[in-house]
């Protein structure tokens, strides 16, 4: 499989390059060549393959001959080695808990999954320590922290937003030490994005560092979050009736992975884009025209994000046909309020404790559910644990939620994290690094 810039002006590469580059020379996001599909009867017996085999059968044909087949298992084992949870909430919506990795939070799968194939690479190829440079506005910097803690060859820099993530991620992010740096930067989640952005196009670091990303602007993150909808559909509750997925959307990876596995055949018929009040794509999908807006702060911050990068991914899917888009796509957003209010009510009809990205999630799901007379069974992902924004939900809850045992060790840890405001800062920063 080759993979190309979405800008046109870069050459084609393998897998693995593309997985070290990260961005493409001309500042576009790799794509595949093609999209496989996999053959019916791999999707009349999924219930009778493991999940290892169901995430090797789905990422193989986007590997090709990059990385050999047992290695390539080994990889899949390593990266799905917890569970994922189906948690009915009413008689048509259940939740997809994909926060039982080490992090707690839905990125540990593309982020443990980038780390092992990187390792791979550095380990065969034996390659130059290459650089990792990531904006994170929540949750992807804790799980490509743990993620890739102590990998030989690997040093990680991890860019997010002052004061706009949570106590727990913050510590996630500031704690671990070794080959992980933290910096805190004085602004937005989309001026952390483009400072990464910037340094994938400046000479000097080019010529200095070998440079990668671990957003999901990077293949291996943004292509094995299909493995969630692969085993949400071989778990589903109810086989009979059609099944829709809402997917609490900000940089639009997760649910582009949800997209492209629906290419390759899976059989998800309905695709919610659940957003808070940065709504640049339910907006698009309302109006025709796609304006990126600056972002805005929200309880759900991992979801603050007013330019998609991902966007660019699903216009290329559908091929720019908005129409086309409409019939699979829907998309809503949701405010604060609207969003503690989901909260309380999930609790009270279930009594079953979500994270404000999960409220939000069952909020555009129960939205769309309620605009159709069709048979569906609705299932929304819940990101996150709730613990890690537990002043959010148990001030509006009124209870307390249990500290988990994995979490417990860092509350105590003191932070450490650099401050900068500037691309000049974070260029210097990493020449003298």
């Amino acid at each position: 499989m080759k993979y190309f810039s979405l800008n046109h002006n870069s050459q084609d590469v393998s897998f693995l390059d593309a997985v070290r580059k990260g961005l493409a020379p001309d500042r576009g996001l790799y794509f595949p060549n093609e999209i496989p599909k996999l053959p019916e009867v791999f999707y009349n017996n999924i219930k009778n393959f493991s999940n290892h085999d169901i995430a090797f059968q789905v990422i193989k044909p986007f590997v090709g001959d990059d990385i050999p087949v047992d290695s390539l298992r080994k990889i899949v084992e390593d990266t799905l080695n917890f569970d994922f949870p189906i948690v009915p909430i009413t008689q048509t919506m259940a939740t997809l808990e994909l926060f039982q990795g080490p992090t707690l939070a839905f990125k540990d799968v593309g982020a443990r999954f980038m780390a092992r194939c990187l390792s791979y690479a550095n380990e065969v190829k034996k390659t130059d320590k290459l650089t990792i440079l990531v904006a994170t506005s929540g949750d992807t910097g804790g799980a490509v922290a743990d993620g890739f803690y102590k990998v030989e060859g690997i040093q990680v820099v991890i860019l997010y937003p002052k004061g706009k993530v949570s106590e727990i991620q913050e510590k996630q992010l500031t704690t671990l030490g070794e080959n992980i740096t933290a910096i805190e930067v004085n602004g937005t989640f989309d001026d952390c994005q483009d400072m990464v952005k910037s340094a994938f196009i400046d000479a000097d670091l080019i010529r200095s560092m070998p440079l990668t990303s671990a957003n999901s602007i990077n293949i291996a993150r943004w292509l094995s979050q299909m493995f969630y909808y692969f085993i949400a559909f071989k778990n589903r509750i109810t086989p009979d009736k059609k099944l829709a997925v809402s997917v609490p959307s900000g940089n639009f990876g997760n649910i582009c992975a949800g997209l492209v596995a629906k290419e390759m055949g899976l059989p998800i018929d309905q695709f919610i884009a659940s957003t808070n009040i940065n709504d640049t794509v339910p907006d698009y999908l309302n109006s025709g025209t796609y304006s990126p807006k600056k972002s805005k702060p929200t309880l759900s911050n991992a979801m603050d994000v007013g330019d998609p990068s991902n966007f660019i991914r699903i216009q290329k899917l559908f091929n720019n046909d908005i129409f086309k888009l409409k019939k699979i796509l829907k998309g809503y957003h949701y405010t604060d309020s609207q969003t503690k209010k989901a909260i309380k009510e999930i609790y009270e009809i279930s009594g079953y404790i979500a994270d404000p990205h999960g409220a939000i999630g069952y909020l555009g799901l129960k939205e769309f559910l309620e605009s159709t007379s069709d048979a569906y069974q609705g299932l929304f992902f819940e990101t996150a644990h709730p613990i890690k924004f537990v002043e959010t939900v148990e001030n509006t809850l009124k209870t307390s939620i249990e500290v988990p045992e994995r979490l417990k060790g860092i509350l105590n840890r003191k932070k450490e994290s650099v401050s900068i405001q500037t691309y000049e800062q974070l260029k210097s920063f990493l020449l003298e690094s």
